[in-house]
């Protein structure tokens, strides 16, 4: 190769690496975009401040491990911050981005969906008269690998091994340990360690807000006024063999009672009468009756299997064939079999169509498909047309965070000892009566069980929603829940002479 030939061929090679610098697909580390908006909410008329960005967290060294895709709202014409709640927020999966809570929930902007939450065209958002951007400034957080947050290379430039990705953030303790740093370095950044704080947490986002109170609180000494649970998870306290099975039964009588498939007597009645006659025979008769697996009396299980028929919307034959113990797969299956349809999981109210109506499973769950269809669209159009943040690196409504390390998960009695340490925390359960993914009775047993002392139980409540797992898609539950969710903040702030002792 001639040396004119050889000094072109090494420009061109050097040209290119350039250009491919610069169009790789990769995320700011540190950035921000500040836009300003109004509203109308809870009827009053507001102005508001959006910070949209990233943010790294460190390792050990200080060197940039990965960054974190934030929203953050904050009121404007606030005089002092330190008495202005800060509701920190968070989605699950694990590996689920925080859009759900996001742009259907608590945030401002909500989804353009129909009264009862399924998705209409054209796909996008309207405002939410009903969030609590009115009493507490919100942050959302997509955790590593979730909308646009990512993993970093090291200073070497190598992407770290999948067993050392494991270790530092894909795990019940891993998630929360970095997490708890990360929100250290938000709240100093943005000068709001004095304000109230509050962490919202849904469905596997519970067992995190469970862990991180604790680890806030002994790890970086940031105190919390409270912690709200959204359709959770069983945060480590364990609901196993009979009380698994016999959890399900208030859920089951829900979901048939929505779909007409209950007997005159309690299809005539209140839904919550039903499930009031329902969860008491679930604790006083047919728990003990599963306790006593093989050995029941046959009058006993002949009884119990009638009974279980009736509040489930199941016949006699299918509960008997299930031995008392009927798997939510099959719930699912065989409530409208007859009728050609399946349940959702997340969300029962929602309907799918098998290839066959033969078999012990659904094929797919039909409410996630449905909420696909309106919140992709919605946040990729809202993040980068109406907040301005613009990237060409993909939004992971779910992003890969798998294997997922649950071992040594103690996030709940983490909870009660945050509870016990700071008597200004408080702690409130929301669930949908037609979740059957992470069902509201399995929700009270755990809020039964959180304190076993029952000394604080009066900083723990419960509310229930007449809808599935985002309880907040049907419009009537987006207002209860966000004006409960308003109580209970106010409710949780302290008066001035009200000192943290017991």
């Amino acid at each position: 190769m001639k040396p004119i030939t050889i000094l072109l061929f090494i420009l061109a090679f050097a040209c290119h690496s350039i250009s491919a610098n610069e169009h790789a697909r990769i995320i700011d580390i540190d950035s921000h975009v500040i836009t300003k908006h109004k509203a109308t909410i809870n009827d009053q008329k507001l102005s508001y401040t959006v910070n949209t960005g990233t943010q790294p967290v460190w390792d050990n060294e200080g060197q940039p491990i990965a960054t974190l895709h934030y929203t953050y709202y904050k009121r404007d014409k606030i005089k002092d911050d330190s008495k202005r709640p800060l509701l920190i927020s968070f989605n699950g999966g694990p590996g689920s981005a925080s859009v759900w809570m996001h742009v259907a929930y608590t945030g401002p902007r909500v989804l353009n969906i129909d009264e009862e939450g399924y998705p209409v065209q054209p796909y996008g958002l309207q405002d939410n008269p009903f969030s609590v951007l009115d009493v507490a400034d919100i942050v959302f957080v997509n955790p590593v690998n979730t909308g646009y947050s990512r993993v970093l290379p090291n200073k070497d430039g190598k992407m770290p091994s999948k067993a050392e990705q494991k270790k530092l953030f894909f795990g019940v303790n891993a998630d929360v340990t970095y997490l708890a740093e990360w929100l250290n370095t938000f709240v100093n950044r943005h000068n709001r360690f004095r304000s109230p704080k509050f962490l919202i947490g849904e469905s596997y986002g519970t067992t995190r807000v469970s862990g991180l109170a604790h680890a806030l609180q002994n790890q970086q000494w940031m105190y919390i006024n409270g912690v709200i649970l959204v359709s959770p998870t069983d945060i480590g306290i364990k609901r196993q063999g009979p009380v698994k099975a016999a959890n399900r039964l208030p859920y089951f009588a829900a979901a048939a009672w929505y779909h007409k498939a209950l007997d005159s007597e309690l299809q005539n009645q209140d839904l919550l009468d039903v499930l009031s006659e329902v969860e008491k025979y679930t604790i006083n008769q047919y728990l003990p009756a599963l306790a006593k697996g093989a050995f029941i009396s046959e009058k006993e299980k002949q009884k119990t299997i009638a009974q279980v028929a009736k509040y489930s919307g199941l016949s006699e034959k299918f509960v008997a064939q299930n031995n008392l113990d009927i798997p939510n797969d099959a719930f699912w299956k065989e409530l409208l079999r007859d009728k050609g349809y399946t349940l959702g999981r997340l969300d029962s109210r929602y309907l799918g169509i098998d290839k066959r109506d033969a078999g012990s499973r659904p094929d797919y769950w039909p409410e996630l498909t449905s909420w696909l269809h309106s919140f992709t669209p919605a946040i990729n159009y809202y993040l980068r047309e109406e907040l301005n943040y613009k990237t060409d690196v993909k939004y992971n409504m779910f992003g890969n965070v798998r294997p997922w390390d649950r071992s040594n998960n103690n996030t709940g009695e983490q909870l009660r000892l945050a509870m016990a340490q700071n008597p200004y925390l408080n702690v409130m359960i929301q669930a949908g009566y037609y979740d059957g993914a992470t069902n509201y009775f399995d929700a009270k047993y755990t809020l039964w069980q959180l304190d076993p002392s029952g000394k604080m139980r009066d900083r723990l409540s419960f509310k229930g929603y007449r809808s599935g797992h985002m309880m907040y898609l049907r419009r009537a539950d987006l207002e209860k829940s966000n004006q409960e969710l308003r109580e209970f903040i106010k409710a949780s702030l302290p008066s001035p002479e009200q000192a943290a002792k017991y």
